[in-house]
Formats: C-alpha cells, structure tokens, sequence
C-alpha cells in the first residue's frame, strides 16, 4: 500500500505540494481556535445539592435532608460517591457519578429522584442544584477594596455595606453577563438588610401580636395590577404602585388599630438598615475588602475568558465611587496557563532548533536539512486539526505530547531523505544513470517497510495511556492522543511530501557534494564505529555479560526509587489553610486569620495574601466559621521552595491552629481524588462521631511520629456549645400556650425570618424580623415574653433553657458517618514510604467492631495507574513481539530488535537516579515512549542486514553485519540524537511551569536514548551475528519475490 502511495505522489507532484500548503493554511487558522487551558479537562461529573435549613442543628440536618437525600441518590445508575456534609442550617450533598456520563443526564437523575422524595423533606427545606462548573473553575479572585477615609475628614470612605452593595449588584451582574462565567461568589462585607427588631414589651402594652407584624410587612412593597380600563378610545393599564424603599415609609407602617387610632410599626419595632447573619468574612492584604471568586463553565476557553473578565473589571473600574479598587487581582489561573504554555512553547521552538543543528552536522546540506523539517511543522498542524475534530484543548500535556514527539516526527524523512541522497549519489556514479524518479521511488521504498513497522510499534506500545482510568487517564491520554497522532502524520508525510520534495531539491545532481561528501563528522563517526565493532565481535561473551549486568542492576533498583503520583507544580500561588477550634466566632477567626496575613507579608517571597473565612452565601464548600483560607501570590526568589516554606511554617507556628499548605491547582486535584484537599486522606467511618473522634485523635498522635507526614489536620468535627431550649407540656397547657407557636416565635425571633424583599431598581434586600443581639443571650431568651392565649409571659415560664453542647458538623460517605485525618507528605519524603508506614501502624491499630479506616489520596491513583501500565505494558510487548515476528517470520530476529528495550531502560533509570527523581506516572510515561522509539534503531539495522543478502548478494559474516551497520550508522544516530537533544528544554529548568509533568518523561527518554544508542552500535551487530545467520538463511530460503521484507 505505501508503495502506491509512494508512487501516486511522485505522479502527482504539484498536487502533493498543494494538498501540503493547504494543510499549512488551514491548520494554522484553526490551531488559532483552539481553546487554550491548563490541563485537559479533569471534571468528575458530580452534581452538588444545598439544602438551606434555617437554625437547624447538624444533628437535625442529617436525619431530615442529609440522609434522606443521601438513600435516594445512592441508587442512581452511574453514581460512585455521596457525600455530604450536615452543618448548622445547611445541608451541602455531592453526588458523583463514573468519568464519561453525561452531566446533563446526571442532572436530570438527579432533579428526578428531589422531585419524588420532596414530600419527605421539612417544610421550607427545598434542594437546589448548583451550577455546572469545572473543577478547574475558579478562574479569578478579585478583591474589592475600599481606602479608608482621612482622619480629618477630608475623604470620606464608603463602609463595608456599600461596598458589599457594590459587589452584589454593580460588578456580580455584569460578570455574570460574560458568556462562559458559570457563577460569581462574593465574600465579605456586610449584606445589606431591611431589620425588623420588635419591642416585646410595647408590642404586650399595646396587644400587638407577632403574626400581626409579619402580616403587615408581608404586603408591604408590592406592586399589584388593577387590570386594565377604556377611556377616550384607549386602553389604560391600572397599576398600584406600593412598592417603596424608604426606611421612613416602612417605620410608619399601619400594623392594626386600637379604638380608631392607628399603631404603626415603629412604635413595636425598631426599623433601620442592618447587616445580615455572616457566616463568612474576607480581608486583602490585613485589611477588610470582599473577595469576588470567578468560576467558569466547563470547556470554557481560560485565557479568553479572563481577558474578557478583566477588559469588564477595567470598565467597571472607570465608574465606581472614589477610593474604591477592584483591580486588586490575588488569583489568576491565566497567568500559570500563560506562562506554562510559553514554556512549553519555547521548549518546542528550541528543540525545534535543536534539530536543525543536529540535522546541519550530519548531513551539511541545507536542502537534505529543509526536506527533513518539513515534517515537522505538517505533523502539528495535522496534529492541531485532530484536536479540533475531538474537542480537545491545547493545553501543557497536548503541547507536551507535541514537544516529545518533535525529535521523532522527522525520523521517517530522515531516515527516506539520507537513503535517497546516497542511492542518487550511487546513481550519478553509473556509467548510464537510471532515471531520477525511479531512483527515488526505489529508495523510498527500499526503507519505507522498516519505518512503518516502527511507526506501528511506537502506536502499539502507548495502547496502556489509552486504558488508565480516572484522573491519571484524563491526564495522559491526551497527550498519547498528541504523540500518537503526530508520528502517525510525520509518516504520511515521509511517503508523500518527502519523496516529492527530495525530487525537486536533490533531483539535480549529489545536492552540491561529491560522490563520497560524507561530512567530516560523519566519516570520524564510521572509523570510529568500524574499529568498535571489529573488537567487538571477538569479545562479545564480554559484551553481552556487562549488558545483562547493567539491565539487571537497573531492574532491581526500580522498587527502591521513592514514588509519587505527579511531579509538584509550581504555580507561583500557595493556598494556606488555618483550622481553628469550632466553636470560635467569626469575628475572632477573621481577627486570627488577619494575623496570618501580616505574618505572612513578612516573608520576602510573599508579594499578597487575601483571606477568606468561614463561607460564602452561595459557595458550596461547607467551611465552618472556624477555616480560614489564604490564597498567597508569589514573587519569584533565589530560595529553594522548600526553604521558603519552613519559613512561612515557622512563621504561622505561632497561632494556635492546625496548618496545611498546597497549591490551587495541587489542591483541586487532590480534592478531586479523595475528597479531602490534601496528598493523603485517612478516613475513619462509623455510627458515633464522639467514638469517631476519639479513635481519629489517638490516630492523629501515632500518624504525627511518622517521618514525612506533615500538615497533618484532624477534621474539626467537634462539639460546639448550644443553648437547647426544652418546652415543658405541662405548663403550656396550664398558660394557653402551644408548643408549635412557641416554636415558631423562637424560630422567628432568634434566628429571623424573611418576610419579604425591597426592590430597588435591579437591587435586592430581604426584610428580615429578628431580636436584637443584646437579647439572643441566654438571659434574654429566658426573659423573652412569648405570646399565650391567656397574654404575654416570659419564655423560662413554659420551657427550661439550658447550656449544652452538639457536633459542628456531620460528615457522612457512602451511607456512613466519616471524619478525616489529612496530611501531605514533605518536601522530598517518598511518599511509597510515608504510606507504608501509615499501613503499617494502622495493622496495629484496634478497632471497635462496626468500624474501618479507608486510606486515599494522591498514592492510590499512583498505584492503581501503575499496576494497570505493567500489566498493559506486558500486553503491548507481546503485541511487539507478534509484529516484529509476523514481518521477519523469525523469533529470534523479533527478540533481538526487543533487546533495545532494556537498554534503554537502563538509561532511563539512571537518568531518574542521577537528577533525584521519583518514579511518578510521569516517568512511566517517558518509558512506554521509550519502549517504542528505541526499537526503532534495530529494525533499521536488521532490515539493512537483511537487504544486503537480499538483494545485494552479500554473504552472512562479519563483512556484511560491518557494512550494514555503517551504511545505517547515520540515519540511527541522526534519529536519536534528534530525538534526544529535542528533549533540552524540557530537560532544563524542569521547574518551570508547565514542564513539571513533562519533565520526568523527557528525562526519562533522554537517558534511555542515551544507553540503547550506544549499547544498540555495538550490541545489535553481535547478537546478529551470534544468532541471525539460521533465520537469515530461512528468510533466504523463502525469498520468493518478497521485497517487502527489507
């Protein structure tokens, strides 16, 4: 078949070269459309439930919303996790369901089994979905400032309601207007509220009840519709105008009237504005400012995205009061994406360079040079039209996989381009020269059966990307898409355009040399090569026993490197979390939190913190007011990052909570892994979180003697105080009372309830009814007067009120009830080793029946990806093997091109001892690829050998296999060593962003090209000549016309 091809394409040369710029055109302009992203989409499909359940315990939210909802998730088709958290007032439920379902058709499930079990569900308790958004969602965070005003009162500041006004109103709606923005979440500031505070004692003088108040303001602020009248031949629409936003119409409101005389609502009440409930607080560099998180939609292009939310920050900017800034950026996913993909950029360009200079010394010919490069940017581009046509982004493992494969893509015409430059020299040689076309089309095809079957292998031995699972699939099979995709091409085009192009450039003669120009580097290269394998052969019992001695030395050392799932990134932005004890108040945490951010300033590297603690009105992290999280932007410094965290370590030591520190992106992984925003999640599951406490606790202080183990938090489930109000029967009998209405007044006057909403323009303010602080005490409780049939009565006269305590939160998991110790392993630690020693202290940990630990985290997908790229790698080579056997009908021939394999690997791990490396997925990518291109050089060799006595008459001796080996000589080094130095820049500066990941796979095939080159010059020849002289003479035998077999 590519024989034809060949030939078709040298028939039709122009339109070869055509179909070649078309491709050129068309690739660049939709490479230009390609949505642009950190990493391929990593999003678990996982539909979020919040339940608001005003003023009820967490005890109370998990029997009557957490667990119901919880038993009518589990049975959905596709579902592989419930969890949920039951804090106070709030039910937050994640359902996740298998990689590949549509998210959509979860939703629908889901929005399915709510509408069923909506009738089981208290009163007012109404679920409701969250947006879809990606895990890699939140794309911006952007604080929102206020200048204080100047002591003399020259400038005057707006205060933290305005500026949440601000926030909620002004800048949230026009984000949300960006398509492609999925949610907006302010935090911070005060929300404004119209506050209702009744006067008991007023409302018992003048007989006024509380349902007579909330009646009254219920209809307060409507606008209603009188339908519609004729008059003068015209149709007029009657509209009765009550709405109102003024303070003074709501406090002269009519509530009843006493002998004709009207009581008005300020007369019962005090009515002013009011901050609402806060359950969350923010601060930017020590000061107050609301933070305004930025999430996007999956899919959504980042980069685009955030210019277009920033061109509508700078807009905004132009019209918001003095003194106001909201161009305060503390987290810009962008900026990591940005300069990852530069850096990947970059390390394409130079090692694009890279290649030239190797192609230049080999061949001094920039013709030779040029054809042999334009595979390369053909094969991206078609590469870049496959990832148009599967939605995939250009991201850091799709540009990884590019910058990989980018030393090989010119292989194929490096290998077709040399072989017809010395067959035409060889011609030109002739007394009666054959024709030129004809001379390149047999020199094509002379080489093109040996590089298709590599090609096909190279294909064959990425087949385990293709199978990982979860999140180490989502990650890597893109890049194998890119890899494979762009070899795939550069073969196309070494049998099309190469052959094309090799007749209008080298057609004309030797391409400007002599018959015998080998360059000077090349000739020093044959007599070196030729003097190596003439003492080689009588030593080769040596030769081989050094060989297996490396192989088995490197195998054995494999179990002994120190493994790890993924390289860490670096972001540039670290994100601190600081656990206080349950139970503190949020002005307190926010005063602990704004400590961290002045310790924080201290440390040189630090260039801005911005906290956020507790949570959000509308984010679905169920964070207590107890959690402060601080996003920390980093300047660029000559202190190693491990230095500068023992810094801020060492610096934080001083406030009394538990401490853990990741990274946005690292953090969202782990999350996505375990659950728990850390490398390693312990989780204890069982009935009774006090026995699940303690048992966590005395885990805690064994997990803590491990060496490695640090930021390690217990999760703060703990009793926190409650004041439990307990109504006596009895006497609500004895005073005309009931208990649902004394209920329902303590619900109302504790805890506040809306009653309505003030519209202004497009603003929004509930109107809420709730006692004043300074009564929401214990002693004010007691002293409540609750309304009765018989009049009003203190509270303490029909139910005991006493001080208790109660969990902060419940967590639950698959059914059961869960706490989680975390922790992450330290800078360096081998975290094979850190988990062996968490196992082995959990052997030796008892525990009561009913309950059982689960360990999770980064690790687990480490191992599971591991074992399932062995067991598939196994298959691979075997399909290999089938190959190799199936084109040479020979077993031994197949085992001997194989034995590049573990050269190489030697290599590799040498490679990944010499620069302290861990043995991570990433590695093991770097030696699927290995795999693939190493056996490359041996099925140049063999096939030379067997061309040789083939079709030239050679006989079987040393004579021969010298020969073959250096007439091939130039085209394996030029295709290993391009290969290899086009890994350079991912080789250094492997820090980088965006070269984390594709650091240890390049480095891993530099060094395995490294060793099976070398090992390969001298070892392929002996093994050949030890055992190739049978199958050769059987291949002889059954020759046939078979042509294709060389």
């Amino acid at each position: 078949m590519f024989n034809a091809i060949i030939q078709a394409s040298l028939r039709n040369r122009l339109f070869v070269l055509a179909g070649a710029a078309l491709l050129l055109l068309y690739g660049l302009f939709t490479l230009s459309r390609l949505p642009v992203d950190v990493l391929p989409d990593l999003n678990k499909p996982t539909v979020t439930l919040m339940t608001e359940a005003h003023g009820m315990a967490p005890e109370e939210v998990e029997q009557l919303i957490s667990f119901p909802l919880e038993t009518a998730m589990n049975g959905l088709e596709g579902v592989t996790r419930v969890r949920s958290v039951s804090g106070v007032g709030l039910s937050i439920l994640f359902v996740e369901f298998a990689w590949g379902t549509d998210i959509y058709l979860n939703r629908q499930q889901v929005a399915e089994r709510l509408g069923a079990i909506a009738s089981q569900l208290p009163v007012g308790a109404l679920p409701k979905m969250s947006p879809i958004s990606s895990i890699m969602g939140e794309i911006l965070l952007i604080a929102l400032t206020v200048e204080e005003p100047d002591a003399s009162g020259g400038k005057k500041g707006i205060g933290p309601m305005e500026a949440r006004d601000l926030a909620d109103w002004v800048v949230r709606p026009r984000l949300l207007a960006i398509p492609g923005v999925s949610q907006v979440i302010p935090m911070g500031g005060d929300v404004r509220q119209y506050r209702i505070t009744p006067d008991v004692g007023n409302m018992e003088r003048l007989s006024i009840s509380l349902d007579q108040i909330e009646s009254a303001l219920r209809g307060f602020a409507a606008n209603t519709s009188g339908g519609f009248l004729e008059a003068h031949s015209q149709e007029w629409l009657i509209r009765h105008i009550g709405r109102t936003t003024r303070l003074e119409d709501m406090r002269n409101l009519v509530v009843a009237h006493r002998e004709a005389v009207p009581i008005l609502l300020q007369q019962v009440a005090e009515v002013d504005f009011a901050a609402g409930v806060k359950r969350g607080a923010a601060g930017f560099m020590g000061r107050p400012a609301v933070i305004l998180s930025v999430q996007k939609q999956p899919s959504v292009d980042t980069v685009r995205l955030t210019g277009e939310v920033e061109t509508a920050l700078a807009e905004l900017g132009r019209s918001l009061p003095t003194g106001v800034k909201l161009d305060n950026i503390l987290f810009k996913q962008a900026s990591f994406i940005e300069n990852a993909i530069r850096n990947v950029e970059e390390a394409l360009r130079d090692g694009g360079v890279m290649v030239v200079v190797v192609l230049f010394l080999f061949l001094l010919n920039l013709r030779t040079t040029l054809i042999s490069l334009t595979a390369i940017p053909l094969s991206l581009l078609a590469a870049g039209l496959v990832f148009y046509a599967f939605g995939l982004s250009v991201n850091t493992m799709t540009l990884g996989g590019l910058a990989i494969a980018l030393g090989e893509l010119v292989d194929d015409a490096v290998v077709d381009v040399e072989n017809v430059l010395r067959r035409l020299r060889q011609n030109a040689a002739l007394s009666q020269p054959r024709p030129v076309l004809g001379v390149i089309a047999a020199a094509s095809r002379e080489v093109r059966s040996g590089v298709v079957y590599a090609t096909l292998i190279v294909v064959l031995v990425f087949v385990p990307l293709f199978f990982l699972a979860g999140i180490e699939g989502r990650l890597f099979t893109p890049l194998g898409i890119a890899y494979v995709v762009s070899i795939l091409a550069s073969l196309l085009v070494a049998v099309t355009v190469t052959p094309v192009l090799c007749y209008y450039l080298l057609g004309k003669g030797d391409a400007g040399r002599g018959a015998h120009g080998d360059s000077p580097l090349v000739r020093f290269l044959k007599r070196l090569d030729e003097r190596l394998l003439h003492a080689s052969f009588p030593r080769s019992g040596l030769l081989l026993g050094a060989a297996l001695a490396l192989v088995v030395t490197a195998t054995a050392s494999i179990p002994f490197f120190p493994k790890a799932f993924l390289p860490a990134f670096n972001e540039g932005t670290l994100t601190i979390t600081l656990m206080l004890q349950p139970g503190i108040s949020l002005t307190e945490s926010g005063r602990v939190g704004a400590l961290a951010e002045q310790l924080l300033l201290q440390v040189p590297e630090v260039k801005q913190v911005g906290r956020r603690t507790g949570r959000a009105e509308l984010d679905e992290h169920a964070e207590g007011v107890h959690t402060n999280e601080i996003e920390v932007d980093l300047q660029p410094s000559d202190r190693p990052r491990e230095v500068v965290l023992a810094d801020i370590r060492g610096r934080l030591s001083v406030i009394p909570a538990s401490l853990n520190i990741g990274q946005p992106i690292s953090h969202r992984l782990d999350h996505l892994l375990s659950g728990v925003r850390a490398q390693i999640a312990l989780k204890v599951f069982g009935d009774d979180t006090d026995s699940l406490r303690g048992l966590a606790a005395e885990l805690q202080a064994r997990l803590a003697a491990i060496p490695g183990v640090v930021d390690l938090q217990l999760e703060k489930q703990v009793r926190i105080p409650q004041l439990q109000v307990r109504v006596d029967y009895d006497k609500t009998q004895q005073y005309g009372a009931t208990p649902a209405s004394i209920n329902t007044a303590l619900e109302t006057l504790a805890n506040g309830e809306t009653l309505t909403q003030v519209i202004d323009g497009n603003r929004r303010a509930d109107v809420v009814i709730r006692l004043r602080d300074s009564d929401r005490t214990a002693g004010g409780l007691r002293n409540l007067l609750v309304e009765t049939h018989s009049g009003y009565i203190p509270l303490r006269m029909v139910a005991g009120i006493e001080e208790s305590s109660g969990p902060n939160q419940i967590l639950r998991e698959n059914g059961r009830r869960r706490i989680v110790l975390s922790a992450n392993a330290a800078e360096g630690a081998d975290m094979a080793e850190v988990i062996r020693a968490i196992r082995a202290e959990l052997e030796r940990f008892p525990l009561p029946e009913g309950y059982f630990t689960r360990l999770e985290g980064q690790f687990q997908a480490q191992e599971e990806a591991s074992q399932l790229i062995a067991v598939l790698g196994l298959v691979s080579l075997t399909l290999v093997f089938l190959v190799l056997y199936s084109r040479y009908q020979s077993a031994v021939l197949a085992a001997i091109i194989m034995g590049n394999i573990p050269l190489a690997m030697v290599g590799g791990v040498a490679a990944l001892w010499l620069a302290g490396q861990t043995l991570s997925v990433a590695s093991m990518v770097g030696f699927i690829t290995l795999a693939g291109i190493s056996t490359r050089n041996g099925i140049l060799k063999i096939s030379h050998y067997i061309n040789l006595a083939l079709h030239e008459g050679e006989t079987f001796g040393i004579p021969m296999i010298v020969r073959g080996s250096l007439e091939r000589l130039v085209p394996v080094l030029m295709t290993a060593l391009v290969a290899a130095f086009a890994l350079l820049p991912l080789l250094l500066a492997g820090g980088d962003p965006g070269k984390e990941i594709l650091h240890p796979v390049a480095l891993v095939i530099f060094g395995g090209l490294v060793s099976s080159t070398l090992l390969d010059t001298l070892l392929t020849p002996v093994l050949f000549w030890r055992w190739g002289e049978k199958p050769l003479m059987q291949l002889l035998a059954n020759r046939g016309d078979n042509d294709e077999i060389a």
